[in-house]
């Protein structure tokens, strides 16, 4: 896979090495801090006691966490508006790993998996966002054709598939280059995902219908419809947020090593 670039504005990437900071990648791996990071990437500088509006915790428990990320240098304080609570800001815009050196890592493994179903969490309640948005007239008519959730279920090589992840982040840098002070952009949540079916045996996990599904395999586009980082990625997003679901794989460690994930919660 050739050298990749993280999105245009993405300029600010956390990379995580498991062999040289283990304990910051599981102090991530908490799902609050998980949370509280993608709200303040999203919606920028927030105090405990907001961010524990936003997520339904207690102002104790979001200022421990937030200090645990502090000391991990993924937040940091921000600028205070007045002097009675210190506010919050994230440190960088995206975290990014390389695959290969998470799974040789018994918290490298653990992390990703538990981001994975995060982000899978965030796809959900993304759609929530956006169809209650559409609900209430706040999407305009422009958005609803280039909305929705892609399902498909193509054969192809490991090579096709990082050319098809090279393609998507070169032209998603491309286009975010142009919109760039359009009036008319909004934040739009973005997922890619890219799963070779290897070795499925039936009965394994993602044969079981979720409640109310008829189970048959399928390959649909549903027009209308929003999904997503997070985010990454992002809990606490409005919801007039446009969502289409594509992830983002990117190469971000000076050295040009090894090809890196993009896990970014502009959303998560």
């Amino acid at each position: 896979m050739g050298r990749a670039r993280p999105p245009a504005g993405r300029d600010h990437l956390r990379v995580l090495d498991p062999e040289r900071e283990p304990a910051a990648i599981k102090a991530l791996t908490h799902p609050l801090r998980v949370r509280l990071l993608g709200l303040l990437r999203m919606d920028g500088p927030a105090t405990a006691s907001e961010l524990a509006a936003r997520t339904g915790e207690s102002s104790a428990s979001t200022s421990y966490h937030l200090r645990v990320l502090a000391k991990y240098a993924f937040v940091a304080e921000a600028e205070h508006r007045d002097g009675r609570e210190r506010r919050w800001r994230a440190v960088h815009a995206v975290t990014t790993w390389d695959h290969a050196a998470m799974e040789a890592s018994p918290v490298g493994r653990e992390f990703t998996g538990k981001m994975a179903r995060r982000q899978i969490d965030h796809l959900g309640e993304s759609l929530g966002w956006y169809e209650a948005a559409r609900a209430a007239g706040r999407v305009g008519r422009e958005w609803l054709e280039p909305s929705g959730i892609t399902d498909l279920l193509p054969t192809l090589t490991p090579e096709s598939l990082s050319e098809l992840k090279q393609t998507f982040e070169d032209k998603l840098e491309e286009l975010t280059a142009r919109d760039a002070g359009e009036a008319r952009a909004e934040k739009v949540v973005v997922f890619f995902a890219g799963l070779p079916v290897v070795g499925r045996v039936e009965g394994d996990a993602g044969d079981r219908p979720a409640e109310g599904a008829d189970g048959a395999d399928r390959a649909a586009e549903v027009d209308g419809a929003g999904g997503a980082d997070r985010a990454a990625e992002v809990d606490g997003a409005g919801g007039a947020d446009q969502v289409v679901e594509v992830d983002v794989a990117a190469e971000a460690d000076e050295a040009g090593a090894a090809p890196r994930r993009v896990r970014g919660y502009t959303h998560d």
